[in-house]
């Protein structure tokens, strides 16, 4: 496992991380991490590894769209000082384009989600001892949905971003893709962006992988 004894996690992004995370920063037991993956991973962590003491912290914002997610970098993930880093933005960068696109949305589109994400991993990667890029995602199962292939250009751009700049790549829309070969989108989210229960597992489990956890069972 790649975390180390005292090592201070930071997971940030929006709605998909904060699940209702205390303020100012999400921390500790109970609803102080929120409902969603980042409490499954503390979670399972500390199941795996009772002798390890992680503080791991929760500053993801509900509504944030990569450009948001810049403008509070430093306060939410810099001033922290954290060892590592797991930023999953993007999903409202598309979601704006479509269920507001009578307003200007210059701000969401691709080269700018590009550059915002560039401006905070080159800042973050020399600071810490690893960043990880989780990918936005979208529960369709028809790959020719507008929104699921404009989100799949999304994670592609993260993809790019991360190799750039040596953060690591999560692949989270993979994950749900192969789990809705059997199950339709709704079983798993209402609205096809917030995973619920069982999507917030498949997130959490995916991580675990990426950081060579023991295996659970």
């Amino acid at each position: 496992m790649i975390f180390e004894n005292k090592d201070k996690i930071v997971f940030t992004g929006d709605s998909v991380t904060d699940a209702g995370r205390k303020r100012p920063v999400g921390e500790g037991l109970w609803e102080g991490l929120g409902t969603g993956y980042v409490r499954n991973v503390d979670s399972m962590l500390a199941m795996l590894y009772p002798e390890m003491m992680l503080h791991i912290a929760n500053t993801g914002t509900g509504g944030a769209a990569s450009c948001d997610m810049l403008a509070r970098w430093q306060t939410d993930v810099m001033d922290l000082k954290p060892d590592w880093v797991f930023l999953m933005i993007g999903a409202n960068d598309v979601w704006r384009q479509f269920d507001e696109p009578n307003l200007d949305n210059d701000r969401y589109m691709p080269e700018r989600y590009r550059e915002n994400l560039e401006a905070m991993v080159s800042q973050t990667i020399p600071t810490v001892k690893g960043m990880f890029l989780i990918s936005p995602f979208y529960m369709e199962s028809n790959d020719n949905d507008a929104m699921k292939k404009r989100m799949v250009e999304y994670a592609s751009i993260c993809r790019e971003v991360a190799e750039k700049y040596g953060a690591k790549y999560i692949d989270v829309q993979g994950e749900f893709d192969k789990h809705l070969q059997y199950r339709y989108p709704a079983y798993i989210s209402w609205d096809r962006v917030h995973p619920g229960w069982v999507g917030a597992m498949i997130v959490a489990t995916k991580i675990l992988k990426e950081i060579d956890a023991k295996p659970i069972y």
